[in-house]
């Protein structure tokens, strides 16, 4: 059975979050999206993992449910979303002569062990109160030992490992291997997460990569960015033991959800102040210095798998995991109507969308053309141009957004239609 799975979002008590970010409201817009799978987020913030233990009960192996009690109006409370205790820690630390920030994704079996994992982090002296995602002055390696030694169950993931600032190959602060920043403790590494910059064909440029397994997740700071990346499974038994057996296998993952990586607010090399854009290649022709006022460019993403890279071409295997892109739908229907997405009519458009087409996935990847015809003639030219990638790419940069505009036909008379 298929199953889709978000394993990275953030709580209300992570910064520069949406104070709307409950359990309740967490559930009602996985519904919304069609995710099946979402993480508890920040389980290590003492008052809301107080919240996880009162609102949340076990209803699979490892696996969670929001309790009758606490369900706000969704879609459907028939099939509700499983809760899977992941959180994201942040590492700072000195290595190698400089400073190392990276950010790992934490999976573990169950509430009773993320429990331990939270009482051993205090005990060490770590605040957790002060965010949902602590900072804590530990080396990755150091903090992979500790989780796996309370439980080696567990499972740690590199967070966006490309990402310029906060990530395991990030331009700023990061390695040159996975090997270079957990040493003797890689073998316990199986997977990386590729972030919203990056794509598999990006990683599929380094012959390194081709060991672990690569996930991909929202790393949501609001509901209505739930699912904007995600991990496709099909298993046959649903459980934590089943979902990490196919993380570490490539077993049971299908595909990932991606984000067209343009999109991301690190794909290009950049100067955010100045704003500068550029391809690595004219960055490397500047000296990596910002052409108008000299300072050093954020180098991004692309930038940093170039350095890296030992291919010409990506090389993907058949017998690995696919992908297929998406645009979340709210950004299309704004796109058809011209208007910034977060205007009254998209957003009334939008939720009779999903009234109609039952989440946001269904009607994205799985309704046919005649069915999408049946919910919104005008916007499934958008859907059916999106499946086949016909796409126009304005890259993101130094923490700007990119664009992606979907080249559909009869734009125009499908605007003056609906207006």
């Amino acid at each position: 059975m298929r199953y889709i799975a978000d394993f990275h979002i953030h709580s209300r008590f992570s910064r520069a979050t949406s104070p709307k970010l409950t359990l309740e409201n967490i559930n009602y817009w996985a519904q919304i999206k069609g995710v099946d799978i979402i993480s508890v987020a920040d389980f290590t913030h003492p008052v809301w993992f107080k919240e996880i233990k009162q609102k949340l009960e076990e209803k699979k192996p490892g696996l969670y449910q929001l309790k009758k009690t606490y369900l706000k109006q969704g879609p459907s409370n028939k099939n509700l979303p499983y809760f899977i205790f992941t959180t994201e820690i942040s590492c700072i630390y000195s290595q190698g002569g400089k400073v190392r920030r990276i950010h790992l994704l934490i999976f573990c079996p169950n509430i009773e062990t993320a429990e331990k994992i939270n009482k051993k982090l205090e005990q060490k002296g770590f605040n957790l109160k002060a965010d949902g995602r602590p900072i804590l002055g530990i080396s990755a390696k150091e903090l992979l030992k500790l989780i796996l030694n309370i439980c080696p169950n567990c499972l740690i993931v590199p967070a966006h490992c490309w990402t310029p600032w906060y990530a395991l190959f990030g331009s700023k602060s990061g390695f040159d291997s996975v090997e270079e920043c957990f040493e003797e403790e890689s073998k316990n590494i199986f997977a990386l997460e590729t972030g919203l910059s990056s794509d598999i064909v990006m990683n599929k440029l380094w012959s390194k990569i081709d060991q672990y397994t690569l996930i991909s997740n929202s790393d949501a700071h609001s509901g209505q960015n739930i699912g904007r990346e995600a991990t496709v499974f099909d298993l046959e038994t649903l459980s934590y033991k089943e979902i990490i057996k196919a993380i570490k296998t490539k077993k049971g993952l299908v595909y990932t959800i991606e984000f067209f990586p343009e999109e991301g607010r690190y794909h290009f090399d950049g100067h955010r102040q100045c704003n500068v854009c550029l391809h690595p290649k004219q960055s490397k022709e500047l000296n990596n210095l910002c052409p108008k006022c000299g300072l050093p460019l954020t180098i991004g993403v692309l930038h940093r798998i170039y350095d890296l890279a030992d291919r010409q071409e990506p090389f993907i295997s058949k017998s690995e995991p696919s992908f297929k892109y998406a645009i979340p739908l709210i950004e299309i229907i704004a796109q058809v109507f011209g208007i910034n997405k977060n205007a009254k009519k998209v957003q009334e458009y939008y939720f009779d969308l999903i009234k109609k087409g039952e989440n946001e996935f269904n009607i994205l990847l799985d309704l046919k053309e005649n069915e999408l015809k049946k919910i919104s003639p005008e916007i499934t030219p958008f859907i059916l141009a999106l499946r086949e990638n016909k796409v126009e790419k304005n890259p993101g940069y130094d923490g700007v957004y990119g664009e992606i505009k979907i080249l559909a036909k009869q734009k125009e008379k499908i605007q003056k239609k609906m207006f």
